[in-house]
């Protein structure tokens, strides 16, 4: 969930475009700001420039709406929760919850949950762990986060409960109230993008993986959850359509998203996968990339 190692790109340079560089027919207005967070909105030291903040102030005075889509789970949204505006609203865990983030640190209320069945759950744990020996797993719920003894430290946060996946996820587990949000599973010998083609292989259609870490990291949701599909939800709602979507992202897990809105942007920052996906490019998150674009849309605006 931090920068990839692509260089960072300037406006100036032949890469940095948007569609009506490209020659494209008019743009259509935007409703809907969609942004991943790390590596995408958030600098690398995770704080939201001076420049951001006043970039989303301005849309949202606009009357366009943001939305934070992100694959951090909703206890992790602090850092933004003072910027959702009028709505409150954010897509976490890869599309697995819509958060209300009004009422600050520790009033987070979820809106929506997009559960991972413990069943496909557990298929995809088997299945993946006969395809890549040596993966470990953990689990996050919508309250908690639990954790294999041999998953290694890459969270700033002690778990709730240590115990093999088998057994968190079983009917009557530590946690089998509660819903799980997604799995966690981690290599410490293979390669990230091989992983995840490996894993997707390897579980087929019980669940959807992707991964947002730089390490061989991957994140596993429900058959149907991505942020992609979760964010089509939000909008419908609204009666926005995907052609007045304007999206954000830098790693895999904002692949399907960004091909999904009307338009997206990746970082200069971003994921070779994610560049070629996005319809167009912007700067580094570091370099306020996506103030930037808000900046020129809000300027084209008659």
């Amino acid at each position: 969930m931090t920068s990839a190692t692509a260089q960072p790109e300037t406006p100036g340079s032949p890469q940095f475009s948007t569609s009506l560089e490209r020659g494209d027919s008019p743009l259509t207005p935007p409703r809907l700001i969609a942004t991943d967070l790390d590596g995408t909105l958030l600098r690398d030291d995770k704080t939201v420039s001076p420049r951001t903040v006043a970039a989303l102030a301005a849309a949202e005075k606009a009357g366009i709406e943001v939305f934070f889509v992100t694959g951090r789970p909703a206890r992790w949204m602090d850092v933004v929760s003072d910027h959702v505006h009028g709505h409150g609203l954010a897509i976490c865990g890869n599309g697995a919850a819509v958060v209300d983030l009004h009422g600050g640190p520790g009033a987070h209320r979820f809106v929506k949950v997009r559960e991972l069945a413990r069943q496909n759950a557990l298929d995809a744990v088997r299945l993946l762990r006969d395809a890549a020996p040596g993966t470990v797993y953990a689990v996050e719920q919508t309250y908690g986060f639990h954790q294999e003894p041999a998953y290694p430290k890459l969270h700033m946060e002690i778990p709730d409960v240590r115990a093999q996946a088998e057994d968190l996820l079983a009917p009557d587990g530590a946690a089998a109230a509660e819903p799980v949000l997604k799995i966690l599973a981690h290599h410490p010998e293979l390669d990230p993008d091989a992983f995840l083609t490996l894993a997707r292989l390897a579980i087929g259609t019980c669940a959807n993986v992707t991964r947002s870490s730089p390490s061989a990291l991957l994140e596993i949701s429900g058959p149907d959850v991505s942020k992609a599909s979760t964010l089509a939800l939000c909008c419908a709602e609204r009666g926005i359509s995907h052609e007045e979507v304007v999206a954000f992202g830098d790693m895999p897990n904002d692949i399907e998203m960004l091909t999904w809105a009307g338009r997206s942007y990746a970082m200069g920052n971003a994921h070779p996968d994610v560049l070629a996906a996005a319809s167009g490019h912007t700067v580094a998150n570091n370099e306020d990339g996506v103030a930037v674009m808000i900046e020129q849309m809000l300027a084209q605006r008659p």
